[in-house]
């Protein structure tokens, strides 16, 4: 039986060696072990050749079915690929195909029924801005690229300071003083360097904000000051872009999707007014517990990846409020207001 063995392993790697086509090797070796087959099956039990290659066709058989199996489980994975690959370059660029490291790197989200091979093709072609690199931009952009977003955009004018270091974790202590963008930009290729990363460093302004938000399907606001968060939403009412929109304060924080485009009221449907001073502190005033950012952060993040799958339903025309004192969550309704001064109501 050893020898039989030792033949296919010669037939095999000896006719790579002669340049053989693989189909061609495999057809010789299963000719062999066919032959071997009815060799046991129609020889007698005593034949000279029955007793040289194993005395039974029962190892032989075994033997095939696992090969069997092998080749299964190989098409069964190279469906599971296929249907994860864009069909036609028509459709998407060559670039847009996965690569072997993707598919393993996914696998998990490709498994999910919610999202599988078309909805991380859509991920892949995204394209996210992320407006703040802060507290709540930190969590977002490291989800964001670990869920394999082909282009995210993060806009913030901010450098890297040793009090953010308690919440903003997607920067190091090594980092301080370097601009945020960039600090986040080294750290989300280094955890997956098949995104495209645009850093701009610079504040967003009136001049710059409409054109900046037409060039991507989405936007995630986490700034912490109304001056932005009016200027996002205007740009992105103008684009018809929805935006995805946290705050925090000390133990609470609340996101929503706004998206008027689709019936859903603008952030200034809800918040008309900045509120007065004092009536609204920072977190720099107020104070903000570690891990907060990161819960809001990441529930941002889990609403852009199924907007953009198309997974579940998102937060449109509704807020999640999260209370982390008291481990307290809650939803409340929201609806457009009539003569809003940006959405029109």
């Amino acid at each position: 039986m050893l020898a039989v063995l030792i033949i296919a392993a010669a037939l095999w790697f000896g006719g790579g060696l002669l340049g053989l086509p693989r189909g061609l090797r495999a057809g010789l070796i299963g000719l062999m072990y066919l032959a071997l087959v009815a060799l046991h099956l129609l020889f007698p039990a005593t034949h000279p050749l029955r007793l040289a290659t194993g005395g039974s066709a029962a190892p032989w058989l075994l033997l095939g079915g696992f090969v069997v199996l092998v080749l299964l489980y190989r098409q069964g994975l190279a469906t599971l690929r296929a249907r994860a690959t864009p069909d036609a370059p028509t459709e998407a660029p060559a670039s847009g195909r996965f690569s072997e490291s993707e598919l393993n790197r996914y696998a998990r989200h490709i498994v999910l029924r919610e999202v599988g091979g078309p909805g991380q093709k859509a991920l892949k072609n995204a394209k996210v801005l992320v407006v703040g690199a802060g507290g709540l931009g930190a969590p977002v952009l490291q989800y964001l690229a670990a869920a394999g977003v082909g282009t995210i955009g993060v806009i913030d004018d901010d450098a890297v300071e040793n009090a953010n270091l308690q919440r903003q974790v997607i920067h190091k202590d090594e980092a301080i003083g370097m601009p945020k963008v960039f600090s986040a930009e080294a750290e989300m290729l280094a955890q997956n360097p098949h995104v495209t990363v645009r850093p701009y460093h610079r504040r967003l302004t009136d001049e710059i904000a409409e054109d900046l938000v037409a060039d991507y399907d989405l936007v995630l606001d986490g700034t912490d000051n109304f001056d932005t968060r009016y200027r996002v939403n205007a740009a992105c009412v103008a684009t018809g872009t929805p935006l995805i929109s946290g705050a925090l304060s000390q133990w609470e924080g609340q996101l929503s999707v706004f998206d008027p485009a689709r019936g859903a009221p603008c952030y200034r449907c809800i918040f008309p007014e900045a509120p007065a001073a004092g009536l609204a502190p920072s977190c720099a005033e107020a104070g903000v517990i570690g891990p907060l950012p990161g819960v809001i952060g990441t529930m941002m993040a889990l609403e852009a990846v199924k907007l953009i799958t198309g997974a579940g339903s998102v937060l449109r025309g509704e807020m999640m409020i999260y209370d982390g004192l008291y481990g307290e969550t809650r939803k409340i309704g929201l609806k457009r207001r009539a003569g809003c001064e940006t959405c029109g109501g």
